[in-house]
């Protein structure tokens, strides 16, 4: 691990050693940094995102946190002592840091698991209904005549585009919880 703090950061950005900053810490198991300015932080979230081109996560719990929350790709905050302006910029909001390997493992998985089975409903449901409407000109000799009442046409697309949404987003759940929590690794499985 890695442990640095705000005056060696502020070297580190004026002397122009991003580059071996990385090296090093690409050595590192977890890099933690303390001591350091609102600015610092947000310039280490986007450092990272900008040279090695990955993913990245903040959390913070008050206001000195905002900047760093708001650079990255997504920002957790944590409600506590130090107010709300860390929850207000955030994507998500947990109470207890405990909290975020739930968020992470079991409602990450279920969220990237209906998305990628919406991605692939949505696909069937428009090429089928444009399926439809091809064969019926191909029948019809492409004279334009419309096979469906105007009215009848938005409420299949409402009906067809808002029901299973909501039905994969409440009812939906490919593994148990504490299954989930329990092998962390099922985790890597969409990507």
């Amino acid at each position: 691990g890695l442990v640095i703090d705000g005056r060696t950061l502020n070297i580190i950005f004026q002397g122009g050693l991003e580059e071996k900053f990385l090296a090093l810490t690409k050595h590192c198991r977890s890099v933690l940094c303390c001591r350091s300015t609102p600015l610092q932080k947000s310039m280490v979230v986007k450092l990272v995102r900008r040279q090695l081109k990955v993913m990245t996560l903040s959390i913070g719990d008050g206001a000195n946190d905002v900047s760093m929350i708001q650079a990255a790709d997504v920002g957790i905050g944590i409600s506590g002592q130090e107010g709300m302006q860390a929850v207000m910029a955030s994507d998500f909001a947990i109470s207890r840091f405990k909290h975020l390997k739930k968020l992470l493992l079991v409602h990450g998985h279920w969220c990237y698991a209906r998305l990628a089975k919406m991605v692939i409903y949505f696909f069937y449901k428009n090429v089928s209904y444009v399926n439809l409407l091809f064969w019926y000109q191909f029948f019809c000799g492409f004279s334009g005549s419309t096979m469906i009442d105007y009215w009848q046409m938005i409420f299949f697309n409402l009906f067809f585009t808002s029901v299973p949404p909501l039905l994969f987003g409440v009812l939906d759940k490919d593994v148990s919880a504490e299954t989930l929590l329990g092998l962390p690794e099922l985790y890597k499985n969409g990507q």
